[in-house]
C-alpha cells in the first residue's frame, strides 16, 4: 500500500471516528469523492447523515457549503446571483456564487425543493458548472454533491424523478446503528460536550486528486468487464433469469448504471490495496450502484419486495463469465 492510499485510509478512519457505527456508509462516501461522483444518502431523522457529510469535510480541510431545500426555495438561492453595486459614477452587476460554490455541497431534504432549484443543482452535478443570466461559472475541480432524503417523511415533498436519481453516482441507505455503537454514541458526544474533539484534517486535495489518478491505472480484466456489463443487462432482461425478477423489474438501469459501477469497483479495489478489480469488487458495491436506478413493478410493491433485495436476487443469479 503506498503512501496516498495510506493517507485516504487515515481519511476513512478519522471520519469514522466521528460516525460511530456507519463504517459501510463512510466508505461509501470516499469512495464516490475518489470516482468524482455524487451521492444521495437515504435515512431516517438522526442517523447522522449531516454529520457524515461535515466530518469528511473537516478531515480534509476543504470548504462546506450547505442547502436546507425548502418549497419556497429559488435557483438563485443555490447557484447565486447577480447584485447591481452603485459606487459613484459607476455601475455595476457584480456575480455573488451561491452554496454551489464549495467543494462539498450538503443538499440537505433534496425532495422539499421545486424542479427549477432541482434542475439547477442538476446542471451543477454533471457539467461542474453554473449558469446565471446567460454566464457560465465553472465550480472547483473537487466538487461533489451530497444529497439526503427522508424515506418516510413524504409530506409537502417533490420526488425526484428517474432522470435524476440516474445522476447520483451511488444511493447509500443509512440503518439504526447496533447497540453498542449506540452506546459509543452517547460516550463521544459526552465527550465533545466536554470540549475534546476529533482533530482536524488528515489529507490534502492534492492527495486526493492524486488517488484519483492511480484509480484511472487500477486494470479490469475483460472477464470482470463482462461481469459487470452482465448485471446490468440483467436489470433489462429479467425474464432471462427467473420469473420473480420478471415480475419485480419494470424498468431496467440506463448505461450511466455501467459507468458509475466500473468507477466504484475500482475504487473500492484501490481502496482495499489491489492495482486490479475482482467480482468481489464489483459485487461490493453493485447494490449502491444499480438499486436507485431501478424502477420496480407495482407486483414488487405490493409484495413489499425492495429495490436491494431485488439486486440480491441478481447477484446470485448472474455468473462471471
Amino acid at each position: 500500500m503506498n503512501e496516498t492510499q495510506q493517507s485516504v485510509q487515515a481519511l476513512v478512519h478519522q471520519v469514522q471516528q466521528s460516525v460511530i457505527g456507519q463504517a459501510q456508509v463512510v466508505e461509501r462516501l470516499v469512495i464516490a469523492l475518489l470516482a468524482s461522483g455524487n451521492v444521495l444518502l437515504e435515512g431516517l431523522p438522526g442517523t447522522a447523515k449531516t454529520r457524515s457529510i461535515k466530518a469528511l469535510a473537516k478531515a480534509i480541510d476543504i470548504t462546506l457549503g450547505r442547502i436546507q431545500f425548502t418549497p419556497d426555495l429559488l435557483p438563485s438561492d443555490v447557484t447565486g446571483t447577480e447584485v447591481y453595486h452603485h459606487d459613484g459614477d459607476h455601475e455595476k452587476l457584480t456575480f455573488q456564487p451561491g452554496p454551489l460554490f464549495n467543494n462539498l455541497v450538503l443538499a440537505d431534504e433534496i425532495n422539499r425543493a421545486p424542479a427549477k432549484v432541482q434542475s439547477a443543482l442538476l446542471e451543477a452535478m454533471e457539467e461542474r458548472q453554473v449558469t446565471v443570466a446567460g454566464k457560465t461559472y465553472p465550480l472547483p475541480s473537487l466538487f461533489m454533491v451530497l444529497a439526503t432524503q427522508n424515506p418516510i417523511e413524504q409530506e409537502g415533498t417533490y420526488p425526484l424523478p428517474e432522470a435524476q436519481l440516474d445522476r447520483f453516482l451511488m444511493k447509500v441507505t443509512i440503518d439504526y446503528p447496533d447497540t453498542d455503537s449506540e452506546l459509543d454514541i452517547i460516550r463521544l458526544v459526552r465527550s465533545e460536550e466536554g470540549g475534546s474533539e476529533v482533530s482536524g484534517s488528515v489529507i490534502t486535495v492534492a492527495a486526493i486528486e492524486q488517488a484519483r489518478q492511480q484509480i484511472q491505472m487500477v486494470t479490469v480484466a475483460e472477464a470482470v468487464e463482462r461481469y459487470m456489463v452482465a448485471l446490468v443487462m440483467a436489470t433489462r432482461t429479467p425474464e432471462k433469469y427467473s420469473e420473480d425478477l420478471r415480475r419485480w423489474i419494470s424498468v431496467g438501469s440506463s448505461p450511466r448504471a455501467t459507468i458509475a459501477l466500473d468507477r466504484c469497483a475500482r475504487a473500492h479495489a484501490w481502496l482495499k490495496g489491489r492495482d486490479h478489480v475482482t467480482p468481489e469488487d464489483v459485487r461490493a458495491v453493485a447494490a449502491d450502484v444499480l438499486a436507485h436506478r431501478l424502477h420496480l413493478s407495482f407486483d414488487a410493491q405490493a409484495e413489499s419486495i425492495d429495490a436491494r433485495a431485488v439486486l440480491n436476487q441478481l447477484l446470485q443469479q448472474v455468473a462471471v463469465a
